[in-house]
């Protein structure tokens, strides 16, 4: 016989939580259902949040969230083969409450979130996967999932489908079609363990404060980004590599990897680091284009498996879009199950809560700056641009005068294949992506 709760709730990442804790805050029976051991177990993220999405949610979550260090450093790096040059930012505010990001490891991060779940009531089933959704015969609605247990499927007047990136009850319900390869990007990484002193010394920060390295012109032929973060006493290091062009390629991500371990801007800084972990994971990287149907009767889909991930450049977010979606499809919830109505018409409210938010006037204000970031100028002939003018400013020549500013601006964007219809053009989308 099947189990029956208010709200089934599948995958205890960030959304999956959020909404869970929301839900069993207003007194409804909610089952959190999550495939791993335990929430976090089978999650590879490590790298920076933005805990303020739950200032509303759990004041003072400063207090007890478990990050690595505050992030004070903010850096962008252009990379050729052989140059390096940084926008490099730090700030004393970004060193206390209510702080602004954290280096956090997925495994205690969502652990905690999960925790604050069942303490308000929810009820965590772990090593347990949905592998499918029970409709109502007649209607077609949304009433439960099947699950990977004897006897197990659960009932529920409404699931929030917050199961990852593929999406499989999504994709099961009609409200998502068959995946583009070029809306993904691959997300390598290495852990590398090191001495907090040793890390606090490389990377010029106090001990609980951390640096957020964000490179481009790192990964070759193939679009994409990389990354370099502080942790406790760790540092994670990776690239982000978009499918079709990886693909086509032959290049295995972990020599990508390597090449930006070795490069001469980036190897006095990860130098002697102990290898302790390497993963990969697919990343929703064109957000807005991709998003699925976020509703449908008796179903609403949050996070990662509603392409709420947050990648512009500027901006590289994903845990406070999928707590702030998880935290409305769990509102939403509540105020459908007041009403017994959980039909479409009744769930229309979790996209209007979107809307309102942070969540989708971000990613709808943004949706273009992805297609610019990946672009083949953005990625190759701009770092080289930069990389060659301010090698070429700093260069002391005598008995050769020093070049004007603009003349050796007009040399080195012509040596790099730029041209003003290039310069006018991009500043164009970047009005348009980011303005």
């Amino acid at each position: 016989m099947a189990e029956r709760f208010d709200a089934v709730v599948v995958g205890a990442g960030p959304a999956g939580a959020a909404a869970a804790l929301v839900l069993a805050r207003a007194g409804r029976s909610v089952c959190l259902l999550e495939r791993g051991p335990f929430p976090g177990s089978k999650n590879l993220y490590g790298g920076v949040i933005y805990p303020r999405v739950l200032d509303a949610l759990l004041p003072r979550w400063w207090e007890d969230l478990p990050v690595e260090r505050w992030v004070t450093r903010r850096t962008t790096m252009a990379l050729t083969r052989t140059q390096a040059v940084s926008v490099d930012f730090r700030t004393t505010a970004w060193g206390s409450a209510p702080y602004n990001g954290a280096t956090a490891l997925r495994p205690r991060l969502d652990a905690w979130l999960a925790a604050k779940a069942e303490a308000a009531g929810a009820i965590l089933v772990c090593s347990t996967t949905a592998t499918g959704l029970l409709t109502d015969e007649r209607t077609g609605a949304v009433r439960g999932v099947r699950v990977d247990r004897p006897g197990g499927d659960i009932e529920a007047g409404v699931v929030i489908a917050c199961d990852g990136v593929n999406a499989l009850l999504a994709k099961e319900a009609g409200c998502a079609g068959a995946p583009d390869p070029a809306n993904f990007t691959l997300g390598v990484k290495e852990v590398l363990a090191m001495d907090p002193g040793e890390i606090d010394r490389r990377f010029a920060v106090a001990r609980e404060e951390g640096a957020d390295l964000e490179i481009l012109g790192c990964t070759g032929d193939v679009p994409g980004g990389g990354f370099l973060y502080t942790n406790r006493d760790s540092l994670a290091i990776g690239l982000v590599l978009r499918l079709p062009e990886l693909a086509a390629s032959g290049c295995r991500p972990e020599e990508l990897l390597a090449d930006l371990k070795a490069h001469p801007g980036i190897r006095p800084l990860v130098a002697g680091g102990e290898l302790v972990e390497y993963g990969a994971h697919l990343i929703p990287e064109a957000g807005w284009d991709m998003m699925p149907k976020l509703a449908t009767a008796g179903m609403m889909i949050a996070g990662d498996a509603a392409a709420m991930c947050f990648a512009t450049g500027i901006w590289l977010e994903g845990v406070n879009f999928a707590i702030g979606s998880g935290a409305a499809a769990g509102e939403t919830a509540v105020e459908a199950l007041a009403s017994s109505d959980t039909s479409e018409s009744g769930l229309a409210g979790y996209r209007r809560r979107l809307e309102a938010s942070f969540v989708l006037r971000d990613h709808k204000k943004f949706r273009k700056a992805h297609r610019l970031l990946l672009s083949e100028r953005v990625q190759r002939r701009y770092p080289e641009f930069a990389c060659n003018l301010v090698e070429q400013l700093f260069t002391v020549d005598n008995p050769e005068p020093k070049p004007g500013l603009i003349s050796l601006a007009r040399r080195e964007a012509r040596r790099s294949g730029l041209r003003l219809r290039h310069l006018v053009r991009d500043a164009a989308d970047g009005l348009r992506s980011f303005g």
